[in-house]
């Protein structure tokens, strides 16, 4: 276990290539054996720049609209409905649909309805205990993520007889080819995609239900959230123009919260890594095949790096942090890709969500 910014670094990026990313076998198996972050090594570099492309600031600026359509259609059925709502629960509905929204683009509604009904039951089923036996929760996720390379199938053989050429990450993995000329299987495709969903669900939901957990308990810092949102509100004439990319880019103090939120609840709070050779560090020997733990929540609550670590203060990053001691999406080639999405979600959320209740 490793607790300090130096030696997740050592792990994560500078000797990155003496541990390999490892998970259960039950998990890969659940997800899918291609996806990108059971990968190391050429595969893992191809697919990952396309991810990447996919889910970079100008790709992701052009999909605001879209994202406030959903915040705002969660905004609408929560006050419709008069009824108490679960945070959590509603955040990974919000979650899901832009995740569809960015892989996808505008997909088809029963497609969208059967992918949520089987990845729900895949979600059940993903930490349960690996056993086959029929009607267990393993079992059926096993099942039901059969199911959802069918749905894929189906979604990809229809782009494919329409001859779309979408700029969603659907229409990058499909067009990708390597230098030899050769493209991706299906498999590969299900398995990125299915990985993607799952990366990119529980763990925004998670940040984003902290985040007004925290606003919440701070009325001060609530108003002062609130007023800044506020100020955009009016300038896009009461709320009835769009959001724009600059205009996210100015929520400086909300910025600030979701910084102190992902280091206080450390939702990833550490990884999994396997030395594939015998390593020595700082007169320590990490034996081959022993498994080796960064610890985020460690160091992300450790007075040295953050004052009063058990305080929720977002002024502590009106200065920028130490190098690696903030790493809430990992580090290096396996850090999450998605992390500017996840953000960009967080702050249209809080946008329309302080500004309309």
């Amino acid at each position: 276990m490793l607790a300090s910014p130096e030696a997740a670094r050592f792990v994560l990026v500078t000797h990155a290539h003496l541990f390999k990313p490892t998970y259960p076998k039950s998990k890969e198996m659940m997800i899918g054996p291609w996806a990108l972050f059971f990968h190391q090594g050429e595969y893992h570099t191809r697919l990952r720049k396309l991810v990447q492309y996919s889910l970079a600031p100008d790709t992701i600026r052009k999909l605001i609209p879209d994202i406030e359509h959903i915040a705002l259609s969660a905004l609408d059925s929560w006050a419709a409905s008069g009824q108490v709502i679960n945070t959590f629960y509603e955040m990974k509905k919000f979650s899901f649909d832009v995740g569809i929204l960015s892989i996808f683009g505008h997909l088809d509604g029963g497609y969208k309805e059967k992918l949520e009904e089987n990845y729900r039951i895949v979600d059940k089923g993903y930490n349960s205990f690996p056993t086959k036996i029929p009607g267990s929760a393993h079992h059926k996720a096993l099942q039901a993520r059969k199911r959802l390379n069918q749905i894929l199938s189906e979604i990809i053989r229809e782009r494919k007889e329409k001859r779309l050429v979408e700029k969603d990450l659907l229409g990058h993995l499909l067009n990708f080819k390597d230098e030899k000329g050769e493209t991706l299987t299906e498999d590969q495709i299900a398995d990125n995609i299915i990985g993607i969903l799952f990366a990119a669900q529980d763990t925004t939901a998670s940040f984003i239900t902290w985040i007004l957990k925290f606003l919440h308990d701070d009325p001060k810092l609530l108003d002062a959230v609130k007023a800044e949102q506020k100020a955009i509100y009016e300038s896009n004439n009461g709320g009835k123009e769009r959001l724009t990319w600059a205009q996210t880019r100015k929520m400086t103090l909300t910025y600030r919260v979701l910084l102190e939120g992902l280091r206080m609840a450390s939702i990833i709070s550490f990884t999994f890594r396997e030395a594939v050779v015998d390593v020595e560090y700082k007169g320590y020997l990490i034996p081959k095949g022993w498994k080796v733990m960064p610890l985020f929540r460690n160091i992300h609550h450790n007075p040295e790096f953050f004052s009063d670590p058990h305080d929720f203060n977002p002024s502590r990053f009106e200065v920028a942090p130490k190098p690696n001691t903030l790493m809430p999406f990992g580090n290096g080639v396996h850090a999450c890709p998605g992390n500017e999405l996840a953000k960009l979600e967080a702050l249209i959320l809080i946008h329309h969500l302080v500004t309309k209740f």
